[in-house]
């Protein structure tokens, strides 16, 4: 009857001496490290949430390229605009542009169809169509509506000028045409 008191386990050892399920980490993280996405120096001025899809030319269908927050992020040094989403789980960025010209897409009127000359998200540049899709039409109006205004304000700026120099530029084209008109005079 001694054997019917302490049972044994398969392991043929008696349950006290179990293992403590307590595991101790083999590595040790001690400091993060510091991932530079380039955004650093740019300011979110709208942000809102869409689905991005690409168009399969040898399939002729709509590829989903992903899901996430589609920024237009504002230079602080040069006030460039630009278009930037990244996949909402991984990060990677799925669009990342600056002059693109929006048309409606064809059936909805919640999304947007554009091209663009060289979009390397998979791989070597490849002229692709792509189509930002949103939750409703108010979105789709939104975001056009401040996309458009970004791309003026991209017309207005120069890329390799800083706003610093855009003035002066300016203070001079109106020097010259003074001078111009007082020789005219």
């Amino acid at each position: 009857m001694a054997d019917a008191e302490k049972p044994e386990t398969l392991t043929g050892q008696a349950p006290e001496a179990e293992h403590d399920p307590q595991f101790d980490p083999v590595i040790k993280l001690e400091h993060k490290v510091e991932v530079k996405t380039h955004e650093e120096d740019e300011d979110v001025i709208f942000k809102i949430r869409a689905k991005l899809f690409r168009f399969d030319k040898e399939s002729k269908e709509w590829k989903e390229r992903g899901t996430g927050d589609v920024r237009l992020l504002k230079h602080k040094e040069t006030s460039k605009v630009r278009l930037v989403m990244r996949r909402d789980k991984t990060l990677k960025v799925c669009a990342n542009h600056y002059y693109i010209k929006l048309q409606p897409n064809v059936g909805s009127d919640r999304s947007w169809v554009y091209n663009v000359a060289a979009d390397v998200s998979d791989g070597e540049p490849v002229a692709e169509t792509l189509a930002i899709r949103f939750a409703n039409s108010e979105n789709a109006q939104l975001f056009k509506k401040e996309f458009e205004d970004a791309q003026a304000a991209n017309a207005g700026t120069k890329s390799d000028e800083k706003p610093e120099e855009k003035e002066e530029a300016k203070d001079e084209a109106k020097d010259e045409t003074k001078d111009d008109d007082e020789k005219k005079a």
